[in-house]
């Protein structure tokens, strides 16, 4: 069997990045992206730089509010509700994760659900589950986007995905076996049973468990479409959940890096200018 064909995210980023700006160009007023990053975690900080790059690309306006990684939470709330009021404002992210000593859950509840470029706040994830129009997860919804874009239909699929984070893997099981979309989904994660049987019967296998080449060559099918979404940095260098050796053997993969991250973004801006009222 040939090897897989590489579902090349920076190639669609681009594309979408495009067909945004001519979107952004015909508003009377700039939509605006606010950022906020606790810390100088540098993989966060690498995440906010790339969108603040992409916003400049695309005609977005950007704020960056930077934190202490000693900043309470009290504090970081305020700055919040300041968002949550800014007209110059259309959408912003907290970039996650936070210090230990921050309430995550309390830090995105507290976003304006109009205001939620991340699509995390409890109102959105709750319209995803009642199939309601609203803001969908960047990463899933760039999932789909670099599927669609590649023509890769899910429609009647068996899906596994493979880790159950609130950021990935829950939300992108809603939307995967969403009407329009109808996959048929399976979630496995850390106290599962015998993963290989159920990742070894899937039509397509997405990997966000964040544990280095967990996903060999004898775990799937041949012919599976693979995504990658975990990351590890091990002796600085970022490795994905999918090991090499499973380009032998599937049909399609999205790789790490250069696959899902860069659509996550895309996806971001995506969001925003649903957000945005011109």
């Amino acid at each position: 069997m040939a090897q897989a064909k590489v579902l090349d995210g920076v190639a669609a980023a681009k594309a979408v990045r495009q067909e945004l700006a001519q979107r952004v160009a015909r508003l009377k007023n700039k939509p605006g992206l606010a950022t906020v990053l606790v810390g100088d975690d540098a993989g966060s900080r690498s995440y906010v730089d790339g969108k603040h790059r992409d916003c400049s690309q695309v005609g977005i306006n950007s704020i960056r509010i930077e934190l202490p990684q000693t900043v309470s939470q009290t504090e970081l709330l305020n700055e919040i509700d300041n968002l949550n009021g800014s007209k110059d404002c259309s959408g912003f992210i907290v970039q996650l994760p936070l210090p230990a000593h921050i309430d995550t859950n309390k830090v995105l509840s507290a976003i304006d659900p109009d205001k939620d470029a991340d699509g995390l706040h409890p109102i959105n994830l709750g319209k995803l589950v009642l199939s309601q129009s609203g803001v969908i997860p960047c990463t899933p919804k760039a999932i789909v986007e670099l599927l669609v874009r590649n023509e890769i239909s899910l429609s009647g699929k068996e899906v596994v995905i493979i880790g159950r984070g609130t950021t990935v893997g829950r939300p992108l099981s809603l939307l995967l076996s969403s009407k329009g979309i109808d996959a048929t989904v399976t979630i496995v994660h850390s106290k599962s049973s015998n993963i290989k049987s159920h990742t070894k019967r899937a039509d397509v296998v997405i990997a966000a468990l964040g544990k280095a080449h967990f996903l060999t060559a004898e775990m799937v099918k041949e012919g599976v479409v693979a995504i990658d979404v975990g990351i590890t940095r091990t002796s600085g260098e970022l490795v994905g959940d999918i090991h090499p050796e499973v380009f032998n053997v599937a049909s399609a993969i999205a790789p790490m890096p250069g696959g899902v991250g860069p659509m996550t973004r895309a996806m971001l801006l995506s969001n925003l200018l649903a957000l945005h009222k011109d």
